[in-house]
């Protein structure tokens, strides 16, 4: 930038204060990380890991959230779009191109997925997709197909 400007510049340090749901506070090395795992095989308590490692739950708290029915699960585990039919509730204030993540109705992530409407034409339209999975968390199969 100082070249382009010129004028010079210098940057002296460069640091990320946050990275998703995680700040600054909660960041560790990777020596830290080794010392609380090798304490860890040592002497088998994990009270020091589990402080540094977090659930996958905690990363996915500040999405938005699409809750789904039991019938649409297994449809997107398999990286199918959750259409409107299989919606049981949802978060307000989504809109397309939103990042989302989309729930069972017992709380268990299935998938980040991409908004396509917005909450209010989810709630309102009673056909089209509302969301395509980008990335699909839980496995295949732990709930039944209903959409062969």
């Amino acid at each position: 930038i100082g070249q382009v400007l010129l004028v010079g510049a210098s940057m002296s340090e460069l640091r990320r204060t946050a990275a998703g749901s995680f700040t600054e506070d909660e960041a560790v090395t990777l020596q830290q990380l080794l010392q609380v795992y090798n304490t860890w095989r040592k002497t088998g308590d994990e009270t020091s890991l589990r402080r540094i490692l977090k659930p996958m739950d905690y990363v996915l708290k500040k999405l938005p959230m699409i809750v789904v029915k039991d019938t649409a699960v297994d449809a997107v585990c398999h990286g199918a779009p959750l259409t409107v039919r299989g919606i049981s509730k949802l978060s307000p204030k989504i809109q397309p191109k939103d990042m989302v993540v989309i729930m069972t109705l017992k709380s268990e992530a299935v998938a980040i997925a991409e908004a396509s409407m917005s909450s209010e034409e989810m709630l309102s339209s009673s056909k089209g997709i509302a969301a395509k999975p980008i990335r699909v968390l839980m496995d295949r199969g732990v709930y039944p197909p209903a959409w062969r």
